[in-house]
């Protein structure tokens, strides 16, 4: 997983409330084990509009998306972030989130900002023109027009995001304590160790 600390360009003005996940990545996407190619699908039933907001050039690699009220609601799936994340997005701000699409949503790398729904309003309005900035480090979403708006994040989730570490970049930061553990296991239990037969 990329290390996050500060996302900065164009924010897709979307808005919605409460899209569930079977908007974001249709049930027949589901057919995959990968993380690549769901972009394509990603809001498949929105773009079928031909003036949509996500296939609009000015939003062409836009790495912000900006939401409205219970995004990722529906379904646990996960395809709903890798499809996110293969369409680009590394941050989705929105006044509040399921909590599962939270979740999914950080163990791939995006980070979902929750911001009320004033300031929320303000950025549509900055994003049908500017870019918009997103410091983690210092927890702030910031626009060229001196808007500054703070968000809060769960601490945790904050140093795994800035250090780029996964459930399995977590368990690898460890090895050291880990091998240590196994050595004097070894030496006080070897009853544990495996043993190989022979045949």
């Amino acid at each position: 997983m990329d290390a996050v600390s500060s996302i900065e360009g164009r924010a897709i003005p979307f808005g919605a409330k409460n899209v569930d996940t079977d908007v974001i990545i249709p049930a027949h996407w589901l057919k995959t084990v990968s993380r690549t190619g769901l972009g394509k699908g990603a809001f498949e039933s929105l773009r079928k509009d031909p003036d949509n907001i996500f296939d609009r050039p000015e939003y062409a690699g836009a790495p912000i998306l900006i939401a409205g009220d219970n995004f990722g609601c529906g379904s646990s799936r996960e395809h709903a972030a890798w499809a996110l994340g293969d369409m680009g997005i590394q941050a989705v701000i929105a006044p509040s989130f399921s909590d599962i699409f939270s979740g999914n949503a950080f163990k791939n790398g995006i980070l979902a900002v929750e911001l009320p729904q004033e300031q929320i309003d303000r950025l549509m309005e900055v994003a049908e023109t500017d870019p918009v900035h997103i410091d983690l480090e210092n927890q702030t979403v910031t626009t060229p027009f001196q808007d500054r708006f703070h968000f809060e994040i769960d601490p945790f989730r904050k140093h795994c995001l800035l250090e780029g570490l996964d459930e399995i970049g977590l368990t690898l930061s460890s090895a050291p304590a880990i091998d240590t553990y196994e050595q004097q296991r070894a030496a006080h239990m070897p009853w544990l160790e495996p043993t190989m037969e022979r045949t």
